[in-house]
C-alpha cells in the first residue's frame, strides 16, 4: 500500500521539485531486493511525424523508473513515469488567430506546438555481461496540456510571443511502442546511460479534417538509483 501511495504523489505532484523530493525522502522504501528504484531524464527530441514544413522540437524530460527482477537475473521488467515529457515540433507556420491585430503581429513568424504527457514506458530490459543492455516495449501517454507558441523575432526588439492553448484538438491518450539501448556502470549502485526512441501508433490529433499526426521522439537519458545502497544495508 504504501509503495503506490508513494507513486501515486509522484504521479500527481505535477512538478519536478515534489517529485524529487519525494524520491529522496522515499527511495530507500521503494528499493528492495527484487525492485530498483531511481530518477531518470535527459534530452528529448520530438516531431510530429505528418506535418510539414517542421523542425525537430527539443526538450527535457524527467521522472522516475522501476526496475523489476525477475528469476532470470538478465532480464527485468522496467516501468516507471515520465512526469515532465514535453513532445511535439518546431517551425510551424502561422495560422489565423482570428485576430486582425495578432494576425499582423505574428505573420511572418512561427508555431512551436508543445505537448505535454504523463508517459509510461512497459519494458523488458536484457543485461549483457559487460554492463550494455537492450529494452522494449510500449508508452502509454496522458495528456495533460498542448500549446501553440506564437513567436517572431522583432529587429532590436524582444521577441513577440503568444500561447494559445489546443488542449481541445488532441487525444488524452497516445499509445505506442518503444525501445533502445544503454549501458550501466561498473558496481550496480551507479548511474545508467540510455538511448531510445518511441514510434506513436495512434493519431494524436482529434479532428479528421488535417493530416493524422504522430508523435516520434528520441531519448537521450542518464538514471541513477536513489537510496539503493541504504536499502541494501538494511537488508
Amino acid at each position: 500500500m504504501k509503495f503506490w501511495f508513494i507513486v501515486l504523489l509522484a504521479f500527481c505532484s505535477g512538478t519536478m521539485r515534489a517529485q524529487v523530493l519525494i524520491s529522496l525522502l522515499f527511495g530507500d522504501k521503494l528499493n528492495s531486493g527484487k525492485i530498483e528504484f531511481g530518477l531518470e531524464g535527459g534530452l528529448s527530441l520530438s516531431r510530429l511525424e505528418g506535418l510539414d514544413p517542421m523542425k525537430t522540437h527539443q526538450n527535457y524530460n524527467l521522472g522516475f523508473y522501476f526496475d523489476i527482477k525477475t528469476k532470470n537475473p538478465a532480464w527485468m521488467i522496467t516501468t516507471g513515469v515520465k512526469v515532465k515529457s514535453t513532445m511535439g515540433a518546431e517551425g510551424l507556420p502561422v495560422y489565423s488567430l482570428q485576430n486582425p491585430a495578432l494576425d499582423s503581429s505574428f505573420s511572418g513568424g512561427n508555431i512551436t506546438r508543445k505537448i505535454n504527457y504523463f508517459n509510461v514506458p512497459i519494458m523488458l530490459k536484457y543485461t549483457f555481461k559487460n554492463k550494455i543492455f537492450a529494452q522494449g516495449g510500449m508508452q502509454l501517454g496522458l495528456r495533460y496540456k498542448a500549446t501553440d507558441v506564437f513567436t517572431r523575432t522583432v529587429v532590436d526588439k524582444e521577441d513577440l510571443t503568444y500561447k494559445l492553448d489546443i488542449k481541445n484538438k488532441y487525444h488524452p491518450l497516445d499509445a505506442g511502442v518503444i525501445a533502445g539501448v544503454g549501458y550501466r556502470l561498473e558496481k550496480g549502485n551507479g548511474m545508467n546511460f540510455s538511448f531510445s526512441y518511441y514510434l506513436g501508433l495512434v493519431d494524436a490529433r482529434i479532428s479528421d479534417s488535417g493530416p493524422n499526426e504522430f508523435n516520434r521522439v528520441f531519448y537521450l537519458n542518464a538514471g541513477i538509483p536513489i537510496g539503493k545502497g541504504k536499502a541494501m544495508a538494511r537488508e
